[in-house]
């Protein structure tokens, strides 16, 4: 050893060498594992057709459901459960993500529709949900993805439904009244919206700064104390802004790193949305009912009678049976002048005792009730 106790060279290298045929070491069993987890994966989904031979004689006629939100839900949450550090839970949630992804796409990589057009952070939550190996289908709306889905051209889709800071998507809501999509999930991803400009562009340079409605409205105070005096262009999305910047030095985007990447741009300006705990929630709907998770919620249309007390009577049940309401919301009828529709959400599974006994109340006193689905709460 080195004098004064450091150790030296020699010995350093030796014992970095030790430590890295340990990785090394611990690389080929977790390889091993991993294409043993697939062999498992593999053998579910010939488990699977073989029942549907058995049922109906002809597997290749009827569609075989191999994603399992509920499933995939408890296993993150196992995972995270479990965790020792020193990776955090969440991270390690995201690998086992991928694990899962790729040990699905074995069989059939599954198309997953989303609200484009690509740089979105609607895409950024659907590969925080599917993991990278699916087909992503960028879509020009909402309503588009709705279409996609219940067409059987995409297996999902993922569209945005409530902003911390600028409240519901409406669009989303409306799509729901006419559609017969289940709700399978949710994502809830961060906002980190940056300032973006391709390379060669200057703060100086920039005549004009374009984003999503939304996001201009994000970083209303921000844009107001730094760039007062340049043109606020509304684009149809914040990766639509990106795309433009990316072909004009004098226009910046507001968008996030997905988008950067896709377009090349780099960053004028980091973090500018004016709420640091911004964050958006989206839905993941498909054309199947989910089974219960665990832990789980229940998404609801209702319409009242339009008479006093209406209101108070609808949120009663919720009272006496102890379920957690976490959204409440208001659309226009599109049936009646004056009359309105509740988007509710809570807590609980339609299986379960004590929903199935509020919504059965609530049927009886509504004029129209239309559950939307029961579906694992967001687990990373």
């Amino acid at each position: 050893m080195a004098e004064g106790g450091n150790v030296g060279a020699g010995e350093q290298d030796e014992r970095l060498a030790l430590i890295r045929a340990e990785i090394d070491a611990i690389d080929r069993e977790l390889q091993q594992l991993l294409n043993r987890r697939a062999g498992c994966a593999q053998q579910v989904a010939e488990v699977k057709k073989a029942g549907l031979l058995a049922a109906h004689g002809a597997p290749e006629t009827v569609p075989v459901s191999f994603y399992r939100p509920e499933r995939e839900a408890q296993v993150l949450r196992a995972v995270m459960a479990r965790n020792e550090g020193p990776l955090p839970a969440h991270e390690v949630a995201h690998i086992f993500r991928e694990i899962m992804s790729a040990c699905l796409a074995l069989e059939k990589p599954m198309t997953i529709a989303f609200l484009g057009p690509e740089g979105t952070f609607t895409q950024a939550a659907a590969v925080k949900h599917f993991g990278h190996a699916v087909i992503s289908r960028p879509l020009a709306t909402i309503g588009a993805v709705f279409d996609e889905v219940e067409s059987g051209e995409a297996d999902y889709g993922v569209v945005p439904v409530e902003n911390s800071t600028e409240g519901m998507v409406t669009h989303t809501l409306d799509s729901f009244i006419r559609s017969t999509l289940k709700i399978c999930g949710e994502v809830e991803l961060p906002i980190r919206l940056h300032l973006l400009g391709a390379p060669g562009c200057t703060p100086a340079g920039v005549r004009r700064i374009c984003a999503h409605q939304q996001a201009l409205a994000q970083c209303r105070g921000w844009l107001d104390k730094n760039w007062p005096h340049v043109e606020q262009q509304p684009s149809p999305s914040n990766g639509e802004a990106a795309r433009l910047a990316a072909a004009d030095t004098t226009v910046a985007a507001i968008a996030g790193d997905l988008a950067r990447e896709i377009y090349g741009l780099t960053r004028l300006a980091s973090n500018i949305q004016d709420y640091a705990d911004n964050s958006t929630r989206f839905l993941v709907v498909g054309r199947e009912l989910v089974k219960p998770s665990g832990r789980d919620k229940t998404s609801i249309i209702v319409s009242t009678h339009n008479k006093p007390g209406a209101l108070f009577r609808l949120l009663e049940p919720f009272q006496r049976e102890q379920l957690m309401l976490t959204r409440i919301d208001t659309r226009p009828s599109r049936s009646e002048t004056w009359a309105y529709l509740f988007f509710m959400e809570f807590e609980g599974h339609r299986d379960d005792a004590v929903v199935a006994r509020v919504l059965c109340e609530l049927e009886e006193q509504t004029v129209m009730l239309k559950v939307l689905g029961s579906y694992p709460q967001a687990v990373i």
